[in-house]
Order: C-alpha cells, then structure tokens, then sequence
C-alpha cells in the first residue's frame, strides 16, 4: 500500500525515512569523522603530523618547537611544564596531544574545561614509533604513519648495520645534565648502544623519572666511559665542567679528549628527530671513536661535535 513515503508496520506508522536520514545527517555533522584543529604540547608531535602531510591540522605549539621550521609559524601556546589554557581555548582545538607524566597537570586542566587531550608517555624507541603511528591514527592518517614508522625502522635498521661492521664497541656516558649527573633516557641508552656503544650506565634507563638515573660522578669514572656524550637540555653542555670533575682526569674519554655534545633538540625529543638526526649524529661519534679517531669542535675548548664534522 502506498503510505507517502511513511515507514509501516508494527504499532502504527514510523517517521519518513528520507526525515530520519536528515537528522542523522545533521548530528553525525557535530564533528568531523576525524580531528581537524590540533594543539601540540611538545614538538614529536608537531614533527610527526608534518611528516605525514598533516601539518594544515596543526592550530597551536609548543614554544620549543623548532622542527619543522614552518612550524614556528603557528601560534606558541606552552613551554615543557606550562601552557595558557585560555590561548589553546581560544584556538577551537578538537584535539590536544601532550607527553609524559610531566604535562599530566596541563592536560588535566585542560580536560575539566572540555578539550579531548590525549597524553603519551613513550620512553623506549619501540614506543617511539607506536607513538608515530597513534598521533597518525587520531587524525585518521594511520596508514600514513604505518609508512613513516616503516621509514623510521629502516633507517635504525641502517644504523645497527653499520654498527655491526665497526672495530669494537667503546664504552659511552650520555650526560642529560650535569648537576645532578643524569644518564641518557631509556631511548638515547637504546639508539648508543644501536650506534654500536655500550652504555656504561645501561641500567638506569628502566627507571621512569629522572631522579632514577643520578649518578655520583665517582661512580661514573669507576666505570671509565671511552667517550662522553653531553646534552643537557636546552642549555649548551661546557667542556671544562665535565673534564674539570674531580677525579675525572683519570676517566679515559677525558684523557683522550673523546667529549661531545649533540643538542637536545633532535636527541630529546622522543619522536623523529630522535631517530634520524639523532642517531646519526650517536653513530658518526661512536664510529669515530671506534676507529680511535676525533671529529672537531666548533670553537677552541667547545666540546666535539658530529655536526662539526658536517
């Protein structure tokens, strides 16, 4: 029977088809299927968003964010420890990626105003790329992260392989900060010992904070590092600091002046830059001091440097 376009059946006639499509329609438009306006609290996720070809997303960023440089354009709403909620408020952000326990209080906040926040906490280099792949997935460019996480794995891949080629493997220190002594985060421990180093304070990268790898310095040159890798977050590493430690001199990385610095920025943060020109730089020292060789200083008493040698 014609019932214009009325569903029939049951207890009596259903709302119009055509009617209910219409209303779907206009609640599924509330939001995008994906999100479409994203604020990022540390650079990884900036980084990663741009590789993948989703860098129109990004509205917000932190302060710190130098890769890519583009990126400095857009709107600077947070450091590492803080942010202006009213800023990000005031962006219409449907979506907030943040890192570590350390920003839980930001993304609390933010989160009894009402913004979707989404906070990892990757500290290993597997967790690195797992991380690649979710910020890519919650914009709905999975199997562009799929692909820069296959991209990043090959390039490690790369590295390991040169390392299996080197001489022998030199015992390293990577110093995060000088006072108190701090050793490198779980990933920086695991991409020198990929480069072809053994890390001389292996065992402290379990620990989750920082204040579970503080090192006495004595302790550290009981161990007697061949090379020394200083990054201290943010601010330049001094030569004569870590050489001038009492009972240092005895240290073999300072007897033969095997002492660098990679800057933070692309060895601490736990995304891409970690995993490309990180490593690099990890590996071109580790292989020098392999084959008993010194790449330069910028300047007279700065410490050595792979970006030097480039």
């Amino acid at each position: 029977m014609d019932t214009g376009g009325v569903i029939t059946g049951g207890t009596g006639p259903r709302t119009p088809r055509t009617a209910m499509d219409a209303r779907l329609r206009a609640l599924l438009a509330a939001a995008p299927p994906h999100p479409r306006r994203v604020v990022c609290l540390t650079e990884e996720t900036t980084e990663t968003l741009y590789r993948i070809g989703a860098g129109e997303l990004v509205v917000g960023v932190s302060g710190f964010t130098v890769r890519p440089p583009e990126a400095r354009r857009k709107p600077r709403i947070s450091t590492f420890l803080a942010a202006d909620a009213e800023r990000i408020l005031a962006l219409r952000p449907d979506l907030v990626l943040g890192f570590s326990d350390l920003q839980a209080e930001i993304a609390a906040d933010l989160g009894r105003r009402g913004v979707p926040v989404f906070l990892m906490n990757q500290r290993s280099v597997a967790e690195i790329l797992q991380a690649v792949r979710v910020t890519a997935a919650l914009v709905g460019r999975g199997e562009a992260g799929d692909a820069l996480a296959g991209d990043l794995t090959a390039g490690l891949a790369r590295v390991a392989e040169a390392a299996a080629a080197l001489p022998r493997r030199p015992r390293a220190f990577f110093e995060e900060w000088p006072d108190p002594l701090i050793s490198g985060i779980r990933w920086v421990s695991e991409l020198l010992e990929l480069a072809g180093a053994d890390d001389v304070c292996a065992e402290s990268r379990a620990a989750q904070a920082a204040r579970g790898r503080i090192f006495a310095p004595e302790e550290v040159a009981r161990r007697d590092p061949e090379v020394v890798v200083a990054s201290w977050c943010g601010k330049k590493a001094v030569r004569a600091r870590i050489a001038g430690r009492t009972g240092w001199e005895r240290v073999r990385a300072v007897m033969d002046d095997q002492l660098y610095e990679v800057k933070s920025t692309i060895i601490l943060q736990p995304g891409p830059a970690a995993l490309t020109d990180g490593v690099a730089e990890l590996a071109g020292i580790v292989a020098a001091v392999a084959r008993g060789e010194k790449l330069p200083a910028r300047r007279q008493g700065d410490l050595r440097s792979c970006a030097s040698a480039g």
